[in-house]
């Protein structure tokens, strides 16, 4: 027997067992990496939030002083 055939048996075990075990491992990693906000992420999210509350704030009060102004100008629409 020659030092190929040796490997033989290796070979089919790394490409049977060890293989497919590791690619799903790697890829529910990555899967699971993904499902995470990255801080960049996070920050943009926190400055839309603060962008949305100070517009809900500009809205409600141009509400009010359209309320004082023209009582009716919720019927035109």
């Amino acid at each position: 027997m020659s030092a190929i055939d040796f490997l033989h048996a290796p070979l089919i075990l790394l490409l049977v067992v060890v293989a497919p075990i590791w690619i799903i491992a790697h890829y529910a990693t990555r899967w699971r990496m993904s499902r995470k906000l990255s801080t960049e992420d996070e920050t943009l999210l926190s400055e839309l939030w603060e962008s949305a509350s100070r517009m809900e704030s500009r809205i409600n009060n141009l509400e009010s002083v359209l309320d004082a102004e023209a009582q009716d100008w919720r019927k035109k629409t």
